[in-house]
């Protein structure tokens, strides 16, 4: 493990310039380029926020936030903002080994580094999204404080959960190409289990139900977003939800890590 970090840390100009090429080149030959990448998420933003409350919830707009006092939009934006990032950075490290299969088959390419790139990349976009929300929340009338730094950890929470999914994911559909397929409806449902849309104190009924929706450990970084921005409190004083998100980022970085080492050697017969 000692060794690998070290390896990561000597490779990181090399992630950096590709994760830098990687983004520069999604949208090369477009005549708008980059601006696609922020395009359509903040068209989805809009979307939710007109018909769930402006059409459907009109009326009700307190049911969505049950409690919390916050406009709607921006209460929305704090959910989407992370699940964005979370659903492109999954997509594109599933699919990353395969993308850069001419690297892959070079002898000497670290390609344990590929999967971390393709986060990066991601990255960029989403660091355009937390300012937008920002600034959005600024806007509606909130002052900075000190809580705001907390996105800078939820943010590494959810990069880091999404890098031990990813070794797991990119290394299995080199050899299930299905993988990608399966990974999208997950992507579909996820986005309603999470919940983002709505407030899981609504299913203060449900206790059962509500427990399982919060085993979904992106359920902690977009309820934290969420407790960062409106009820200003500390990571730590749920120490039981934060325990949890560690043990199981943890296990599934280690379960990771192990397919991708055991899967390796044969990446290159199969691409």
């Amino acid at each position: 493990m000692r060794n690998s970090l070290v390896d990561l840390w000597q490779s990181r100009q090399l992630i950096w310039n590709l994760a830098k090429n990687d983004f520069k080149n999604r949208y090369a030959g477009s005549y708008l380029g980059r601006v696609w990448a922020f395009t359509q998420p903040i068209v989805t933003v809009l979307l939710y926020w007109f018909v769930f409350g402006h059409i459907m919830m009109a009326d009700k707009k307190e049911l969505l936030t049950a409690g919390v006092e916050a406009p709607y939009v921006l209460w929305l934006t704090a959910g989407l903002v992370p699940w964005f990032y979370f659903s492109e950075a999954v997509s594109n490290g599933t699919t990353s080994l395969l993308e850069y299969s001419y690297l892959v088959k070079k002898v000497v390419f670290p390609i344990r580094i590929i999967p971390i790139v393709k986060l990066i990349a991601a990255s960029f976009t989403h660091m355009f999204f937390v300012f937008f929300m920002l600034i959005l929340y600024f806007c509606y009338g909130y002052k900075p404080d000190v809580y705001l730094l907390q996105l800078i950890y939820y943010s590494f929470c959810l990069f880091l959960f999404v890098l031990a999914l990813s070794y797991t994911t990119c290394a299995i559909a080199v050899f299930f190409r299905d993988l990608m397929q399966i990974v999208n409806i997950f992507l579909q449902v996820g986005m309603w289990a999470t919940p983002i849309l709505w407030n899981i104190a609504m299913l203060d009924g449900e206790p059962i139900l509500q427990a399982i929706i919060k085993c979904n450990p992106i359920f902690y970084v977009v309820n934290g977003y969420r407790n960062t921005l409106f009820t200003k409190t500390w990571f730590w004083q749920d120490s039981s939800s934060t325990i949890y998100f560690w043990i199981v980022t943890a296990v599934l970085f280690g379960l990771g890590t192990l397919i991708f080492r055991r899967l390796r050697i044969h990446f290159a017969d199969v691409l």
